[in-house]
């Protein structure tokens, strides 16, 4: 396996743990009054391949989970990046990139 493989698993198992820390962060800061999580932080960092373990996280604490926003973003957002990266493998597979 090439060394950027590697990379792209690295970046991916760290950007979710941030997202699930950052989603559990925020829900108990939000049972505490205290500090909160942007919301704009925490759809960035969905935006960035964290959505499938922040979408898992806020559905098991239950967090956010009356939001349209999160409930409806982050599978779409997740849809996206999934379109993007059947879009680069039938490229590759072209031989276009």
């Amino acid at each position: 396996m090439a060394w950027y493989y590697y990379l792209i698993i690295a970046y991916a198992v760290i950007i979710n743990l941030i997202a699930a820390g950052l989603t559990i962060h925020d829900k108990r800061a939000a049972q505490k009054h205290k500090w909160r999580v942007p919301e704009s932080t925490l759809l960035i960092t969905a935006a960035l391949s964290g959505c499938i373990v922040m979408y898992i996280t806020m559905r098991r604490i239950h967090h956010k989970t009356k939001k349209n926003k999160f409930m409806i973003g982050i599978p779409v957002i997740f849809a996206l990046e999934l379109a993007a990266a059947a879009a680069l493998i039938i490229l590759k597979a072209k031989g276009i990139i």
